[in-house]
């Protein structure tokens, strides 16, 4: 008796299994057979070409000669996409070719990578009116270039400061094969305080990707000017001066939300007229150790002398003040009947550091005249931020931030009694 209750048992289980198998095999036919008859359905308003048709489309399009236009991409349109919108856009196909040069629609047969039922192509994209214009800053460099140099600018009006992003140099041209090039950055009018960028090693086409922050009003922001000058570090830890960009700030509209970037060609130092009274050069230097200034000067030229006629005798006066107080002068051998005069002579004055922010030198170029009578040709100053601007605070500066090596530079000569 057991043994047939257990078999009644199993027979109902296995009865129920079966009957669960065929339910489910019944419902995944029955979704199979509903998806097909909905492609169907999707595909009805429109009609294939017959196959010869394509057929001798496809041999007529081989025979045609290649054109030098470029292959366009099919544009397609899904099966989920079919329906009113898609009957409407085949009626209006001729008058969309009229009005839009960007979609050139086409009649033919379905594409051949597109397996899908329902999809067709109806037109194409010509792939050539979506390319970006191509960036030839990196590759178009004018003549005689010596490097170029890519910053980007942005100004956060409620914190009052202007962002400077130092992006990258290309083609340096250095005194030597070997560069090293690093970039200090001035916020002008302000000539005490500049910023600096960290060394690259062994490139003529550094990546630097630092970022700089002044702080200035908005009031000063478009009164004020960017500077960069960039430099090279030789094996002897001497700066070699490559080049530099000047961009002021008083045409550019900065705000929270716009950030310039910009790229400028580098410009050697000496591209600036000449000066109207000529120019002189000299070498500056300072021991920290000993307490001691040290001046070269070197040469004059374009000097506009009094009368060209006499046999010209001109000399260089070198003066060191403190406070607008004379404390000692030296002056060098004079040269005769020359308008670019060289002199290649070197002064030393005693001068504590403590002095260098009051203390100046004055350089003044004076003419022998008739008799015992001078007449000056010119003069100019190199001191700290208390007496000078310009040039001449930075080659002040740069003699300070380089204690024991020689800072040369050409300085304009003013005119002054």
């Amino acid at each position: 008796m057991p043994e047939q209750v257990v078999a009644v048992a199993g027979g109902v289980i296995g009865g129920i299994l079966l009957f669960v198998l065929i339910g489910i095999t019944a419902y995944l036919l029955w979704k199979k057979f509903c998806l097909l008859s909905s492609y169907e359905e999707l595909t009805s308003p429109v009609t294939t070409p017959p196959a010869k048709a394509i057929l001798q489309n496809q041999s007529s399009s081989e025979i045609q000669p290649k054109s030098t236009r470029s292959r366009s991409v099919p544009f397609v349109i899904p099966p989920t996409l079919h329906g009113r919108d898609w009957i409407n856009l085949m009626n209006e196909e001729q008058v969309q070719e009229d009005s839009d040069p960007y979609v050139i629609p086409q009649s033919g047969p379905r594409s051949s990578f597109h397996s899908l039922a329902g999809a067709y192509v109806v037109g194409t994209i010509n792939p050539e009116l979506y390319k970006f214009p191509e960036d030839k800053s990196e590759t178009d460099f004018p003549e005689g270039s010596i490097g170029r140099l890519w910053f980007s600018i942005e100004y956060e009006q409620e914190s009052e400061r202007l962002l400077v992003s130092l992006i990258k140099v290309r083609k340096l041209q250095p005194p030597a094969d070997s560069c090293s090039p690093f970039v200090k950055i001035y916020l002008l009018p302000d000539e005490r305080r500049y910023l600096q960028s960290k060394t690259k090693l062994k490139t003529l086409n550094p990546q630097f990707d630092e970022n700089f922050v002044f702080q200035v009003s908005s009031k000063m922001l478009f009164q004020s000017t960017l500077k960069f000058l960039v430099y090279h570090v030789d094996k002897q830890k001497k700066h070699h001066f490559l080049g530099q960009v000047i961009f002021p700030l008083k045409n550019e509209t900065l705000t929270d939300d716009s950030k310039l970037v910009i790229w400028r060609d580098l410009e050697k130092e000496n591209l600036e007229s000449p000066s109207e009274y000529g120019d002189i050069q000299f070498s500056l230097s300072y021991n920290d150790y000993l307490g001691r200034l040290t001046i070269v000067v070197l040469r004059a030229k374009g000097l506009k002398l009094q009368d060209e006629s006499y046999a010209a005798s001109v000399y260089v006066k070198v003066s060191l003040m403190n406070h607008n107080k004379f404390i000692k002068s030296k002056k060098t051998a004079a040269v005769l009947g020359s308008l670019n005069p060289v002199y290649n002579e070197t002064f030393s004055f005693k001068a504590d550091q403590t002095e260098l922010d009051t203390a100046s030198l004055s350089l003044s170029v004076f003419q022998n005249i008739e008799g015992d009578k001078t007449h000056l040709l010119g003069r100019v100053v190199v001191g700290p931020f208390m007496y000078t601007r310009g040039k001449e605070l930075e080659h002040w500066n740069e003699m300070i931030s380089k204690p024991k090596e020689l800072v040369k530079r050409w300085h304009a000569l003013c005119h002054s009694t």
